[in-house]
């Protein structure tokens, strides 16, 4: 298999249950690199809070973030790709929230902003390790185009705020199951691995993506060869080549020893 790029997700993929790199994933990836293989995370997170995770592992080529709005290099903060949510479906969305009581985050600037910061709020900063800017409207905060919007709610909710949103040009999907994410229509994973792959000169078929959940089927559907995780659900399952151990069994490097290294 010839594979020149790794594209990583972080949550439930590369990370574990308690947010950490495992040392057996950090020298699978090394020697992944070593042979010549460039690596990437592919994520849903903010620039700042995956970039953390890419000094750990000493990536300098451009990170996928905002689930493909934002590709941004590591090494000198170029930009490569950028798609922000247009400002008056991001207001459309603010008031949709409001109408069904939902926390919603805004990301400005690389900045995460909320009207309130409640248990979801606050769970999500702390699972994320990024600090909250509270302001009194969002409404009247926005002045310009987000990156993103995040609202966190229970199913039935994030349901009805996904139908509310049915008459829109946005692309809405989850990277949690009780994180629903609303972005400009060109801002997919696939979309963030093609600007990764231009940069890097090299062809689709020869790049892997790794990844869980909803938001990783667009990268899927892009990559050369994808590998779902164990603990991703069917539907995500249904778009990989291979699927391998979950998040907590080494499931990353059990992929790249089993089919890159071997």
């Amino acid at each position: 298999m010839d594979i020149k790029l790794i594209a990583i997700d972080l949550d439930g993929t590369l990370l574990n249950n308690d947010l950490v790199i495992s040392p057996r994933a950090v020298r699978a990836i090394k020697e992944a690199e070593n042979r010549g293989v460039k690596v990437t995370l592919c994520t849903g997170r903010m620039y700042a809070s995956a970039y953390p995770y890419a000094q750990e592992l000493g990536i300098n080529i451009p990170l996928i973030t905002y689930n493909g709005a934002l590709v941004k290099n590591s090494a000198d903060d170029e930009i490569l790709y950028k798609r922000n949510l247009p400002l008056e479906d991001a207001k459309r969305v603010i008031e949709i929230c409001r109408e069904c009581d939902c926390q919603l985050n805004v990301y400005f600037e690389d900045k995460l902003y909320v009207e309130r910061n409640d248990y979801w709020a606050q769970k999500y900063a702390d699972r994320v390790n990024v600090p909250l800017y509270k302001v009194n409207d969002l409404l009247k905060f926005l002045k310009t185009s987000p990156i993103k919007l995040l609202a966190m709610g229970e199913e039935d909710i994030l349901h009805m705020i996904r139908e509310k949103l049915s008459d829109r040009m946005v692309y809405i999907t989850r990277s949690q199951p009780h994180f629903l994410e609303i972005l400009n229509v060109e801002a997919t994973k696939g979309k963030g691995i093609e600007a990764v792959v231009k940069k890097l000169a090299i062809d689709r078929k020869n790049v892997m993506a790794i990844g869980d959940n909803d938001n990783d089927i667009e990268m899927f559907k892009y990559a050369g060869f994808s590998v779902a995780m164990a603990n991703a659900d069917d539907n995500v399952k249904v778009h990989a080549d291979y699927v391998t151990n979950n998040n907590n069994d080494d499931g990353v490097a059990e992929a790249i020893e089993k089919l890159i290294l071997a």
